[in-house]
């Protein structure tokens, strides 16, 4: 294979991956977070879980902050997100990692 052919092949792969990662599922962006203010925490081990949208089948839900127990698992506060799973788009809930 020439240097362009190559060329043009690996630049065709690299567009398709660009544009299957960019590509949006049927439904509206996510809206931007809302500002809450935290309030003290609770006594004890307690950790704050951000606000969020939440997908309800329909449209995003604002889902406010509040203290949560802290788990020794809590390591990463992760986002709700769509994510393309099995061919189709899926909603990926917000969740600690």
């Amino acid at each position: 294979m020439s240097h362009p052919t190559r060329r043009t092949l690996l630049a065709s792969v690299f567009v398709g991956l660009s544009t299957a990662a960019l590509a949006q599922p049927g439904y509206p962006p996510m809206p931007p977070p809302q500002m809450e203010q935290m309030p003290p925490p609770p006594r004890g081990a307690y950790i704050w879980r951000p606000g969020h949208w939440v997908w309800n089948g329909r449209t995003y839900v604002w889902v406010p902050g509040r203290y949560v127990p802290r788990q020794s698992s809590y390591h990463q506060w992760v986002e709700g997100h769509w994510d393309m799973r099995g061919g189709r788009w899926v909603w990926i809930p917000p969740h600690w990692r």
